[in-house]
């Protein structure tokens, strides 16, 4: 039977994905295993080299099994699998590379079902992708230019949780029950 879950806010407003009925896990289950697979599969991709290629397949499955089991519509998780993943191997190539986190962050809205003007919050992520390249141009400025760009990252989707929060759309609002 499926199940849906998460947390209801003060405000009343719950995140779209976790109205979604689950066939299998339970909603906070599956964001968090998600979350750390997704972000835990870059980081050990990103720590791995020629030497370590293991490594590399390693981080790359977890990366990947994290978007697939994130709640949300099964189209928006594999709409994310393919270019995530290619985009945290594209940051092999060091700091100038940057501005390719515009890709996961656009499937991140996708998946956690981000109204329309949220995507505006791309902008960050972009602006980041310029900035950055110029503080740091070897691949030794690459752990601080990382931290510096989830920084970013985070920051934006944060905001766009905000933004969806605030845009309320009735046809979630009509199918949760809330007013």
């Amino acid at each position: 039977m499926p199940r849906t879950g998460g947390s209801t806010l003060a405000q009343g407003w719950r995140e779209p994905s976790s109205l979604l009925p689950l066939h299998w896990g339970t909603y906070r289950d599956r964001y968090l295993w998600g979350l750390i697979l997704i972000v835990g599969g870059a980081i050990q991709l990103q720590g791995s080299n020629t030497w370590t290629l293991p490594l590399l397949l390693i981080g790359t499955a977890a990366h990947a099994t994290g978007w697939a089991i994130m709640p949300a519509r099964g189209w928006r998780r594999l709409l994310a699998v393919a270019p995530a993943t290619g985009q945290i191997w594209l940051l092999l190539t060091g700091p100038q590379s940057m501005w390719t986190l515009v890709v996961p962050y656009l499937c991140w809205l996708v998946v956690r079902h981000r109204p329309v003007t949220a995507y505006l919050t791309v902008l960050f992520p972009v602006a980041n992708g310029f900035i950055i390249p110029q503080l740091f141009s070897e691949y030794s400025g690459m752990p601080l230019a990382l931290v510096i760009s989830m920084a970013v990252f985070v920051g934006s989707a944060w905001l766009a949780r905000l933004i969806a929060q605030s845009a309320r759309v009735p046809a979630l609002q009509s199918h949760s029950g809330l007013k």
